[in-house]
């Protein structure tokens, strides 16, 4: 019985998780679409909100090393998905900010945040993906 609310208490975390990653990436596509005429659409949105969901939901809380190799190697799926979560998140904080205090950026920083959201979900994913193919 135990087990089943451990569990569920699991599932519900990484549902959250995934949650917050869509609620970044909204921000991050409603940004980046406003200032990219070519980029203001509801299907790029959809695709900034997936890459979110999948990312967080993936790449935080992946499995750890066994205890054995944890001391004689780098874990890259931790450092990665560390790593992606910081970009990710960090490009999140920089639309929000730039959103809610309505700024107007070069578009440097625009091109900035979307490769940020890029590469940090995407290392996420990879992170996540490569901490549940260990054996």
């Amino acid at each position: 019985m135990r087990f089943r609310f451990r569990k569920a208490a699991h599932v519900l975390e990484r549902v959250g998780l995934a949650m917050a990653g869509a609620a970044c990436g909204l921000f991050v596509g409603a940004y980046v679409g406003s200032t990219i005429p070519a980029l203001t659409t509801q299907g790029f949105l959809l695709v900034m909100m997936l890459l979110g969901v999948v990312g967080f939901y993936l790449g935080i809380d992946t499995p750890q090393l066994p205890f054995d190799e944890a001391h004689s190697q780098i874990d890259a799926a931790e450092l990665l998905s560390s790593a992606g979560t910081l970009c990710a998140t960090l490009a999140a904080f920089a639309s929000v900010a730039v959103i809610v205090l309505r700024l107007e950026p070069h578009s440097a920083l625009t091109w900035l945040v979307f490769t940020a959201w890029i590469a940090g979900v995407a290392m996420q994913i990879v992170a996540g993906t490569k901490a549940r193919m260990r054996k």
